[in-house]
C-alpha cells in the first residue's frame, strides 16, 4: 500500500517527468477512478494548461496547474509513471496526461480503491485534504505531542489516524515502534515526554531514510525485511517477532524489545 514515501516517490516521477510542460491530452481509460469530476471537465480543466510545481501532504499528491489542481490518492495499488505515448496502455492504466511526444503521465492502478480529484480553486483543497493532521514528515515536535497525547487509542492506530498525522501507514508504524522500543498497544495519552521524544526523532529517521529509497525498504537490519518471514525474528535481539492485530491492521513486532 503506498504511504508516504511512495507517494513522495510519485511527486518526483512528476516533477521529473512534467514539471513545466504543457498537458497535450488527457485520456481517461477508466471513469471508475474519477471522483467528483466527469470525464469532459477533466479535459476541459486540465488541456492546454502546465504543470508547475507538485506537492505532497500525507498520502495525498497535489498536481498543480496554476490554476485548477488535480488531486491524486493512490488507495492501495495506484502508481504514477512517466512513460512513452507510443507504448502500449498495461491492463491497469486507468488515466493517461500526455505531455510532450515522448513523455506521458500514467496514473496506474489495479484495485481502483481511490483515484483522481480536481479542485477549481484552493477552497476546494483544503476541502478535500480537510480532515487530515499535519504531515508527518514536516511536523514539528510540539504539534506532534499534542496529537498523539489527546488521543486514548493505542499508539499504533493514532499513528496510522490520517486525522491525526498524515502519511504513515502500517509498515511505517510497524518500523517506527520497533525502532522506538514501544509495543504498538501502548496507550498514546499515556507515553511520557521520553517516550514521545523517542518517538518523534525514530519517526523522522525512519521516515528520510524510506523516502530517500522511495519505499519502506526491505531491508535485513529493518523489522519490515522480516515481518513476511514464514518464521520471523527480530533484525536487534534475534528473537521472534509476534503477529497480531491492533484495531483491525495485522501488526508484527517484538515482545522482548518492545
Amino acid at each position: 500500500m503506498p504511504e508516504l514515501p511512495d507517494v513522495e516517490g510519485f511527486r518526483r516521477v512528476l516533477r521529473a517527468c512534467a514539471k513545466g510542460r504543457t498537458i497535450q491530452h488527457v485520456e481517461v481509460l477508466d471513469t471508475g477512478v474519477l471522483h467528483e469530476v466527469s470525464v469532459r471537465r477533466l479535459r476541459d480543466a486540465l488541456e492546454g494548461r502546465r504543470f508547475t510545481e507538485p506537492e505532497r501532504h500525507g498520502k495525498w499528491l497535489l498536481a498543480r496547474t496554476g490554476g485548477p489542481t488535480l488531486m491524486l490518492h493512490f488507495g492501495m495499488t495506484g502508481q504514477l509513471l512517466c512513460a512513452d505515448p507510443q507504448d502500449p496502455a498495461e491492463a491497469h492504466d486507468r488515466v493517461l496526461f500526455t505531455v510532450a511526444r515522448d513523455r506521458q503521465l500514467r496514473y496506474r492502478d489495479q484495485r481502483k480503491l481511490r483515484g483522481l480529484w480536481l479542485a477549481d480553486d484552493e477552497f476546494e483543497v483544503a476541502r478535500l485534504l480537510g480532515g487530515l493532521g499535519p504531515d508527518a514528515l514536516t511536523v514539528d515536535r510540539d504539534d506532534f505531542d499534542a496529537a498523539l497525547t489527546a488521543h486514548r487509542g493505542s499508539v499504533k492506530t493514532v499513528l496510522t489516524d490520517q486525522g491525526v498525522l498524515a502519511g504513515l501507514g502500517n509498515l511505517l508504524a510497524d518500523e517506527i515502534l520497533w525502532r522506538a522500543r514501544l509495543r504498538p498497544t501502548s496507550r498514546a495519552s499515556e507515553l511520557d515526554e521520553a517516550d514521545l521524544g523517542h518517538l518523534y526523532t525514530h519517526m523522522r529517521r525512519t521516515l528520510r531514510s524510506a523516502v530517500t529509497a522511495g519505499r519502506v525498504p526491505p531491508r535485513d537490519s529493518w523489522l519490515t525485511g522480516h515481518r513476511d518471514d514464514p518464521h520471523p525474528v527480530c533484525p536487534r535481539c534475534g528473537g521472534p517477532l509476534r503477529r497480531t492485530r491492533t484495531a483491525g491492521r495485522g501488526t508484527v513486532w517484538c515482545p522482548r524489545c518492545q
